[in-house]
């Protein structure tokens, strides 16, 4: 008896779950071995493998006391900061966004912090998402969508945008939100 091992190429939406619960998503190339599962084509990895993942203990300390001093929700902050960098401070994104909050330039110009530091750029999301928060009468989506697509293109919809980014970062934030205060079963 032969069996044939097959690899097809194709083009996929992979979402990644890596240890920490980190969602990443990988549009393009994909790669079908034949158990079912699209895997990204991707690169080398920038850092070896043996080389140990560095520890968000830091960045969410900083989140914590920067939900605390804004009267934020840390559960909320945090779920910003995982959505938009994975809390990764040395997070770019194609349209210049920098860091664990994913601080435009403009942005962060506005709220006198510098994006590259990590706790200012924290504290800057936070008190972003504050202002964001205060303009739409505590609406939690339509801060959150605000904070994605922007100010203008939740005023122009009333809500949330029809962009799926949006829709989907939204829905995200709020998924992890509840993950977060839900109860743990007894071990």
């Amino acid at each position: 008896m032969t069996a044939t091992l097959f690899a097809a190429q194709a083009s996929a939406q992979v979402l990644e779950i890596d240890d920490q619960g980190v969602v990443r998503r990988h549009d393009g190339p994909a790669q079908f071995l034949g158990d079912g599962v699209a895997h990204p084509l991707t690169a080398a990895p920038a850092t070896p493998p043996s080389r140990p993942r560095p520890t968000t203990a830091p960045i969410r300390r900083l989140l914590e006391s920067s939900a605390q001093r804004s009267s934020l929700s840390p559960d909320l902050l945090t779920a910003v900061a995982r959505r938009e960098s994975g809390l990764n401070p040395k997070a770019r994104s194609i349209k210049g966004a920098v860091g664990v909050m994913q601080l435009m330039p403009g942005t962060a110009k506005d709220l006198s912090v510098d994006p590259t530091d990590p706790a200012a750029n924290i504290d800057g999301g936070a008190r972003y998402l504050k202002t964001l928060l205060a303009r739409y009468d505590g609406d939690v989506i339509k801060a959150l969508a605000a904070y994605n697509a922007g100010m203008g293109a939740v005023d122009r919809h009333g809500g949330t945008p029809p962009f799926r980014e949006t829709q989907a970062y939204v829905a995200a934030i709020l998924e992890q939100m509840a993950e977060a205060v839900a109860p743990r079963p007894k071990p």
